[in-house]
């Protein structure tokens, strides 16, 4: 039987109108009622989003009612915790030379991940770029095992060989780094799911940086023929690295860009709007007749496109300060939890301080676990048992041979 991940998922039916700017903090939720029960944590709130938190195409927009427990908004505002704070590990322990290569931050985006993962089931399958950490966490990944991943150890969630841009859970297809390449593949993992499992849907991430790319519109025309139950989400951080969204597309209404599929503009750095959001888009997906459909997630990233990137050369420290001050994900969470009275500044507190235990607990086991043997380099190429006789390394001279 497929378990939802959220068990307000069946209860929401949703309609979106237009998301406010990524600088603009909406106004508070309001509550309109909560229903009575023995548990206090297990008490349905329905929360009234904002009417600037969507923007629909070619849809008709539903409630903008969020049924939500207690126990799913205090969850939500943990998990963006432990990503932003592992986020914020990962930058120093890049900044000690302890993770090489590739690092690609998602600090300012938690409510994307986080939001998606609370309407999905098990059964939902996701694939995204190389901005994956929160997504991997979110999809199944221990914190341990992505850390890990990170500071290349053998205990890592791709066994110390994917780095950052290269993470893997049995739903999640990964952290793929080449730009724009994941869309397709999410085309065939949904033209796979409407065949193995017709009441689930795949969700396919890429950044506004990969938005104009032909492959893109190549897997919107093959989904549509098909009918596919793909979501096509475009994260747009407002920056395809350093360039801003409106030097590099001439239509930057990213959730237009399906033209015959239709669209949702989401305000994504509202943790609850991602979530109503996801909830609709995975039912009109699994809808017959209606197909794949496109999400824009308007959000914000607050480090540089990666490591390497200081990310202030294109953009001043102050638009960076102002969304921080006046539309944090974490923070807008936050004051809502409490204007519900559904927590405390002290309860805020006790989760952020346990969620940095927990993520520093697991970045120093990390630091002890082993690296992978250098043989282990030539595992992990093929599926086992379709290797062929011999794999060459960086030189013609250099080969392993498989034992069959």
């Amino acid at each position: 039987m497929t378990m939802l991940r959220s068990p307000m998922l069946a209860a929401s039916r949703l309609t979106l109108a237009r998301t406010a700017p990524v600088t603009t903090r909406p106004m508070a939720f309001l509550t309109a009622r909560a229903f009575s029960s023995s548990a206090a944590a297990a008490r349905d709130t329905v929360l009234r989003l904002p009417s600037n938190s969507f923007e629909s195409y070619n849809c008709d927009p539903p409630s903008l009612d969020v049924n939500l427990s207690k126990d799913a908004l205090l969850n939500m505002y943990r998990q963006m915790a432990i990503i932003r704070r592992m986020e914020i590990t990962a930058d120093g322990l890049y900044k000690a030379m302890l993770i090489r290569g590739f690092c690609h931050l998602s600090t300012g985006q938690e409510a994307v991940s986080v939001g998606m993962e609370s309407a999905l089931t098990d059964e939902d399958k996701v694939i995204t770029a190389y901005r994956s950490h929160g997504f991997t966490y979110m999809r199944g990944g221990s914190i341990h095992s992505i850390l890990a991943e990170l500071l290349g150890r053998k205990t890592g969630i791709s066994k110390g060989k994917g780095g950052s841009m290269h993470m893997f859970t049995p739903d999640f297809f990964g952290g793929n780094g080449i730009v724009g390449a994941q869309v397709p593949l999410g085309a065939g993992i949904a033209f796979a799911q409407k065949y193995l499992h017709p009441n689930a849907a795949t969700f396919t991430f890429y950044g506004d940086g990969a938005a104009n790319q032909g492959q893109v519109f190549e897997a919107f025309n093959m989904a549509k023929l098909w009918d596919l139950p793909c979501v096509f989400v475009c994260e747009n951080n407002q920056y395809g690295m350093g360039t801003p969204a409106d030097r590099s597309s001439a239509n930057t209404d990213y959730f237009k860009h399906g033209d015959y599929i239709p669209g949702l503009k989401v305000d994504g750095m509202d943790v609850v709007a991602v979530y109503q959001a996801v909830a609709w888009a995975r039912e009109w997906a699994l809808t017959s007749g209606k197909g794949p459909l496109v999400l824009e997630m308007q959000t914000y990233r607050y480090a540089g496109h990666s490591m390497s990137d200081p990310g202030t050369s294109y953009r001043s420290r102050e638009e960076i300060k102002k969304v921080r001050s006046n539309n944090d994900p974490i923070t807008r969470l936050k004051e809502q939890l409490i204007e519900l009275q559904l927590a405390s500044e002290e309860d805020i507190k006790a989760m952020d301080k346990a969620a940095r235990a927990e993520v520093d607990k697991a970045v120093e086991l990390a630091k002890k676990d082993p690296e992978p043997n250098v043989d282990s380099l030539w595992e992990h190429v093929n599926v086992k048992g379709t290797e062929a006789p011999f794999l060459r390394g960086r030189e013609p001279s250099e080969r392993h041979h498989y034992n069959r």
